[in-house]
């Protein structure tokens, strides 16, 4: 019975190391000499090449100017809103978008100049206008993340 052998893609910093030994190596620079025209150490150098994540990124930077080659980064598509991010039990965002969350959105009317709140001034926000909040019109994705909010950070008034 054969296996497949499928393996993860490597992490983008050896992706870069092995283009950058592949530059070096393509313009039959030595290792000594790469690092000397980029000011750093040859073990430096061997550790840029294999991609660890302990070394500076003006090393690496510097060895690929060295080099000829151009850094560009690429953006990730970004994720269209908080809100199409299941919460799950015991995870909450680390921002919290008003535009996807209309109640919080309506409750927050007289916060100016942001457009994203921290967990804890939204449950702030939601408990301080209770009374002006609609739960028939939350949701599925607000009343889940008013229940993240209400189970993490009960210990702080010792009531849900």
């Amino acid at each position: 019975m054969q296996t497949e052998n499928t393996q993860p893609p490597p992490p983008p910093l050896q992706t870069l190391g092995s283009q950058i030994r592949a530059q070096r190596k393509a313009l039959r620079i030595s290792a000594t000499a790469t690092a000397e025209a980029a000011g750093i150490s040859r073990i430096t150098l061997h550790r840029i090449e294999k991609g660890e994540p302990s070394v500076a990124m003006g090393a690496y930077c510097k060895t690929m100017i060295v080099l000829g080659l151009h850094f560009h980064a690429t953006p990730r598509a970004p994720q269209s809103s908080t809100a199409d991010i299941p919460i799950r039990e015991g995870w909450i965002p680390v921002r919290i978008a008003l535009a996807d969350y209309p109640q919080l959105k309506q409750l927050a009317w007289q916060v100016h100049g942001t457009d994203s709140l921290t967990p804890t001034e939204a449950l702030d926000i939601y408990e301080r206008n209770a009374r002006h909040l609609d739960t028939q019109s939350m949701t599925g994705a607000e009343q889940a993340l008013l229940a993240a909010l209400q189970q993490a950070f009960t210990h702080r008034t010792g009531d849900v």
